[in-house]
């Protein structure tokens, strides 16, 4: 769902993560409360307030986005499903679940949970405002600012459009009535893929007639949406089909082991034309020392190729991508994924047993989704 992403903090167990799309969203907010929201309902202040007001808008923003997707954590975290944390994008923001719920009551109070705590923080910014007199103050604006924040962030993802929280308490309750989550899926996905389209139609007819901004955003938005809920289906079932394939199922037991002293020339030569593979452990004396591949060659001048070592380039085994034999296929698949390497090397207790691909899962995948279609 996301491109690279940039670690802010860990809450409670959780990585906090941005990815660099929201940073749009940040300037784009700031930009309208300096300029539009804060000047229309709070005239003659000086600019410069209004444009602290929109900084502190902003951070109220992101921390209302993490508190939301928190609860959602929290409350996966009390049924038992693995959360990987918490990362903000130009549409908001995500608690990445590393599978699904294991039941429906647990999807429905994992996704009522982020909504609920929306309108208790409304509540509570209102009430703040509320405080103040008869004259308004900045404190007083920002807090009603993201007091209806707030309520907004609640109505639109109680929104019934799979994969949003509303679309997951949908599918909860389908699930519960039917005992299918395959089946509840479908459905609930189906319905995010309609709303997404009706997004989508609005927002051109928003943009013919004169609101170009407002219905470019509207299109965004549903584009996503649908997107989303196309995606979630697929990701489901991808982990349906891979259920109980481990690393050990897929990997290459005949890894190709380099050694630290060969030059970087002959492993290329040797190795990576010969093998047609983009990562190698490196061994001395049978125990792994670390891992090198052709990112690590790019990096080094051609020139240099007959003069330096595996030893100078490769990664340490701490930092190389490695994998246990134990290891879901799926969570396997997610590294290759979100890293750099194409290639894991997988070990056990100090020794490599083989590599996998990604090449590897996928043709598995493959198979067997021909296989289901059959």
């Amino acid at each position: 769902m996301f491109g690279r992403s940039l670690k802010l903090f860990r809450i409670l167990g959780f990585d906090v993560r941005v990815d660099i799309s929201w940073t749009f969203l940040a300037l784009l907010i700031a930009t309208s409360l300096a300029l539009g929201f804060f000047p229309n309902l709070y005239e003659g202040w000086p600019a410069s307030t209004y444009w602290w007001l929109a900084i502190a808008g902003v951070i109220g923003v992101f921390f209302s986005i993490v508190i939301h997707e928190l609860s959602h954590s929290l409350i996966a975290r009390v049924f038992g499903a693995g959360m990987t944390g918490i990362t903000l994008f130009m549409f908001g923001g995500v608690a990445e679940m590393e599978h699904e719920p294991e039941t429906a009551k647990a999807e429905f109070f994992t996704a009522i949970a982020g909504p609920a705590i929306s309108i208790v923080l409304g509540v509570l910014f209102l009430w703040l405002a509320s405080l103040g007199g008869a004259e308004p103050t900045p404190i007083i604006a920002l807090a009603d600012y993201l007091g209806r924040l707030n309520f907004i962030l609640a109505i639109f993802n109680l929104i019934p459009a799979f994969p949003m929280d509303g679309g997951r308490v949908l599918r909860s309750i389908l699930w519960a009535v039917k005992g299918d989550l395959r089946w509840a899926t479908r459905w609930a996905s189906g319905l995010g893929g309609l709303f997404g389209f009706a997004l989508m139609f609005a927002g051109l007819l928003a943009a013919l007639s004169g609101n170009f901004v407002a219905g470019l955003w509207w299109v965004l938005i549903g584009m996503f949406i649908r997107g989303a809920a196309q995606g979630s289906y697929q990701q489901m079932e991808v982990r349906r089909l891979m259920g109980g394939v481990t690393v050990r199922d897929l990997m290459h037991a005949d890894a190709d082991i380099v050694s630290p002293s060969m030059t970087i020339g002959e492993l290329v030569d040797r190795h990576v034309y010969q093998r047609q593979q983009t990562a190698f452990p490196v061994a001395e004396n049978g125990a792994l020392i670390g891992v090198v591949d052709t990112t690590h060659v790019k990096a080094a001048p051609r020139a240099d190729w007959d003069r330096l070592t595996v030893r100078d380039v490769m990664s340490k085994p701490e930092d190389a991508p490695v994998t246990d034999p134990s290891e879901d296929a799926i969570i396997a698949l997610r590294a290759l994924h979100d890293g750099s390497a194409d290639t894991l090397i997988v070990v056990e207790n100090g020794r490599i047993l083989g590599t996998l691909s990604k090449a590897d899962v996928m043709k598995l995948l493959s198979l067997k989704m021909d296989l289901e279609a059959a």
